[in-house]
């Protein structure tokens, strides 16, 4: 562990003394003092007490106050603004790193399935997770699964009831306006990105954008936000966290993820219309099928999904 890091950790169980630091960390107390104001100038304002260092009361969204607490093993790279966190996250691939979270207060250049233009002001929570799961390629969607979980359960936990639409949308589903909506308004989305050979995956690069603390008048029509549906701002440093921890407990059990998905699944049950790349598929969404497959009921059979762009329908709605 780095003397950032272990900085960080050691402040978890309150002031701490530039000499017992040095002294736990076996550095000197100047690469202390060094670390402590690299920590301020992320936006980490560490105190200086009488009784020795202080960790901020409530910390910024920034690098060292998403990973303070964290109990997932990601380190964070922080931006306040820049094009894309899934480039970013590609750039750090190619440089050989992993387990890394890119994370932006605002994308310029963000994009969702099928390169649509993915609005993403400050005040989001735009992420890219870059990971090497020692995983055949065909098991990669697993991983966009584990993501909307990991979304869903940050968003009920922060007061909003949260659903999963296959395969990576996350809805509010609760709202007057569902039948409208198509069961429910879009507050989350995953793209995952991979580079792989034939037996393993060399990396993957799961992007998770959130629409927290923003109005919702400033979305798209049919999007909300976390703050426009609990009628309140979320902390977005504490809901992150969440989210990466969640996430890291269900990519270290794949076992769980389909199980998971299931129980906060808003698709089935539900007459859906997926456009895959050979036509049409409409009928009854019944299951999910590893490592990710969507499994629908229609006139002539059940038919698995493994890719395609789904659209809630209404009962009476037919094909």
């Amino acid at each position: 562990m780095d003397t950032r890091r272990a900085l960080l950790a050691a402040l978890e169980s309150g002031p701490v003394s530039g000499p017992e630091l040095a002294a736990e960390l076996d550095v000197s107390r100047a690469a202390v003092w060094k670390a402590v104001e690299g920590l301020r100038e992320e936006g980490f304002a560490v105190e200086s007490t009488g009784e020795g260092y202080r960790a901020p009361a409530e910390p910024a969204y920034c690098a060292a106050g998403i990973e303070y607490g964290l109990d997932a093993p990601y380190t964070v790279e922080y931006h306040d603004r820049i094009a894309s966190t899934n480039d970013r996250a590609r750039t750090l691939a190619v440089a050989d790193r992993t387990d890394v979270a890119v994370v932006a207060d605002e994308q310029t250049g963000g994009r969702g399935r099928l390169d649509r233009e993915w609005v993403a002001p400050s005040g989001g929570v735009w992420l890219s997770l870059l990971t090497r799961p020692m995983v055949a390629p065909a098991r990669a969607p697993q991983f966009t699964l584990a993501a909307a979980v990991a979304t869903a359960d940050a968003c009920r936990e922060a007061g909003v009831n949260a659903a999963i639409k296959w395969p990576n949308d996350v809805l509010v589903t609760d709202t007057a306006a569902d039948d409208a909506d198509r069961g429910g308004r879009k507050l989350a989305g995953v793209l995952t990105e991979m580079e792989g050979e034939a037996d393993r995956i060399s990396w993957l690069v799961v992007g998770v954008g959130v629409n927290a603390n923003l109005d919702a008048a400033a979305l798209p029509a049919g999007a909300t936000s976390i703050r426009a549906e609990r009628g309140a701002e979320v902390d977005r440093r504490r809901f992150l966290a969440r989210l990466l921890e969640r996430y890291a407990d269900l990519a270290a059990d794949p076992d769980a993820i389909l199980p998971a998905w299931r129980e906060r699944a808003a698709t089935l049950g539900r007459r859906v219309r997926v456009e895959t790349a050979t036509g049409s598929v409409v009928g009854t969404a019944v299951d999910v099928d590893p490592p990710g497959a969507l499994v629908v009921e229609t006139a002539d059979g059940r038919v698995r999904v493994h890719a395609g762009d789904c659209e809630h329908l209404r009962d009476a709605e037919s094909g």
